[in-house]
C-alpha cells in the first residue's frame, strides 16, 4: 500500500502553491547549548506559478518570487549566519535555490557559500516539465501519488523515499556534525522536497506527518539548535 498524503492537503497545495497553514518552527535562541540551522524555500519561480512538474528544471523565480526572497532577507538580516548552502540544481548556473539566497546574502556579504550536491532536488523523471494541473484533471488519485507519496516513484523517477535514502539522510547527519564540530551556524536554501525532508529529520516528524507539509514560497524560515556534543 502506498503511504500519502490527504487528498485535500495535496488539493490545497496545488491550489495555492506555497500557501503554509501553519507557522515555521522557530529555535528559541536565546537558549544556549548548539549552533542554528536557518532553513528556506526559494521564491516563487514560473514552474510553482503555471503548476508545472519542476524537479531538476531550472525554472527562474518570478518578480513575485524576487519580492518573496526579499521579504525573507529582511526576516534574517539580524542572525549571525557563517555559512550558507543551496541545492545545486542547475549544476552551476543560478538557479530558485541560489537566487533566492542571494538576497539573504545582501546582508552578509563575507558569508561563505556553498552547493550541495546533494541538496539536489528529487527527479520527476518524465513527469518534468508537464503539467500537474492537466493530471489532476485526468487522475487525481494517480496525481496525488506522484505529488504527495512516500514511496510511489513517477515513471523514470525518484520517490521520496529514495531521494531520503539516496541523499537527504546522509545530508542531514553529515550537516550536523559539520555545524557541532566547526561550531557554526548554517543556513539552507533549498526547494520544496528537500525542505520537507530535511524538516522531517530535525522536527522528529512522521512519513505521514512529512507528507502533509506545505512550505512557504521564500518570505519565512525554520530554525533549529543543534545540540552541542557532551
Amino acid at each position: 500500500m502506498v503511504t500519502v498524503a490527504s487528498l485535500e492537503s495535496a488539493q490545497k497545495s496545488l491550489a495555492h502553491p506555497g500557501l503554509a497553514t501553519k507557522p515555521l518552527p522557530k529555535a528559541d535562541e536565546s537558549a544556549s547549548g548548539g549552533p542554528t540551522l536557518y532553513l528556506f524555500r526559494h521564491g516563487e519561480t514560473e514552474d510553482n506559478k503555471n503548476r508545472i512538474f519542476s524537479g531538476r528544471r531550472n525554472s527562474l523565480l518570478t518578480p513575485e518570487g524576487i519580492e518573496q526572497a526579499k521579504v525573507l532577507a529582511e526576516k534574517l538580516k539580524d542572525k549571525k549566519i557563517d555559512l550558507a548552502v543551496f541545492s545545486d540544481i542547475a549544476e552551476g548556473k543560478s538557479d530558485r535555490a541560489e537566487r533566492t539566497l542571494e538576497e539573504v546574502l545582501k546582508y552578509y556579504p563575507g558569508t561563505k557559500k556553498e552547493a550541495a550536491k546533494l541538496l539536489v532536488e528529487r527527479d520527476y523523471g518524465r513527469l518534468t516539465g508537464t503539467s500537474k494541473t492537466e493530471l489532476n484533471k485526468k487522475d487525481p488519485e494517480l496525481c496525488l501519488q506522484y505529488r504527495r507519496s512516500w514511496d510511489f516513484p513517477p515513471p523514470g523517477g525518484e520517490s521520496l523515499k529514495m531521494v531520503w535514502e539516496n541523499r537527504l539522510k546522509k545530508f542531514c547527519q553529515n550537516l550536523e556534525e559539520r555545524m557541532k564540530k566547526e561550531k557554526i551556524n548554517v543556513a539552507i536554501s533549498c526547494t520544496n522536497n528537500t525542505m520537507r525532508l530535511i524538516r522531517m529529520h530535525f522536527e522528529n516528524l512522521s512519513i505521514e506527518q512529512m507528507l502533509e507539509l506545505e512550505n512557504p514560497l521564500g518570505q519565512d524560515y525554520a530554525s533549529y539548535l543543534i545540540p552541542s556534543k557532551s
